[in-house]
């Protein structure tokens, strides 16, 4: 194990790498392994850290930027944990009434609950609400995660919006510049109207900043009432024609192309 690089010396059985960031020479820091590993979110490996319940190759970790090589043992109050598996996300046909949480405290059923048995500890890609259906991405790795959330990757949302009530077209062309409503700024959204029977009509919308609840919100404030919120796209990924509450993962070669992923180093022999 390496020393740390400051002067000091290790203490006998403890781990104290110094932090740095992730390579293939000194490999992965063990917070983020842990939760690739499917242990706990990241901040949650770093409070078991702390708390002295994890070793690696028999020794004591004491940082969350220790760095854990391939052919290294981690062990969790004793007990070893696997690897992690390789990167993967899935594509999943959220049904409406399903809460996108692991737990609700009010007892709802929830998105986790739905997904059928054999699949990985796995975290979703931002949320639909309650009422929301369509094409939730659900991954395994947390860092994966946080990068499809990221804004900075300008990816478009793609719905299809059933409302109610009177639409003008203009109005709808205008959210193009953007809405501020009560004190908060919606940034461009792009709505077409696609069919109109009465007073319900189907729209199609496209946004990027997806904040919480925005097309309800933006709809409402236009005097329409959402009766169907189906989101059809995140980015590159698309519902297609995944059936409602069906899972499908994602190729793990799409996902590479599309993500600028490396390819899985193969094991040692």
């Amino acid at each position: 194990m390496n020393a740390p690089s400051d002067g000091r010396k290790a203490k006998p059985g403890v781990v104290t790498k110094p932090d740095s960031e992730d390579n293939a020479e000194r490999g992965e820091r063990i917070a983020k392994w842990l939760a690739r590993a499917g242990v706990a979110s990241r901040r949650d490996a770093e409070k078991i850290i702390a708390e002295g319940r994890v070793k690696l190759s028999g020794k004591l970790v004491t940082q969350p930027a220790t760095f854990v090589q391939p052919d290294d043992v981690v062990m969790v109050d004793s007990k070893p944990v696997n690897e992690p598996e390789r990167t993967r996300l899935f594509r999943f046909h959220k049904p409406a009434g399903l809460v996108t949480t692991h737990r609700d405290p009010e007892g709802r059923p929830t998105v986790f609950e739905r997904l059928p048995e054999g699949l990985p500890r796995l975290i979703s890609v931002g949320r639909l609400d309650l009422s929301s259906e369509g094409l939730l991405l659900l991954t395994n790795d947390g860092a994966l995660a946080r990068r499809l959330e990221l804004p900075s990757n300008a990816w478009v949302r793609r719905y299809r919006v059933r409302v109610f009530g009177h639409i003008d077209p203009a109005v709808l062309t205008d959210l193009k510049n953007g809405i501020t409503i009560q004190g908060v700024r919606y940034a461009s959204i792009e709505a077409g109207l696609d069919s109109r029977k009465g007073d319900n009509a189907w729209l199609t919308m496209a946004l990027q900043e997806g904040k919480n609840r925005e097309i309800r919100r933006v709809m409402a404030h236009l005097g329409l009432e959402v009766s169907r919120l189906l989101r059809v796209a995140y980015g590159p990924f698309q519902l297609g024609t995944l059936e409602r509450g069906l899972v499908d993962e994602v190729n793990p070669k799409v996902l590479r192309e599309q993500l600028g992923l490396a390819a899985p180093a193969r094991k040692r022999s």
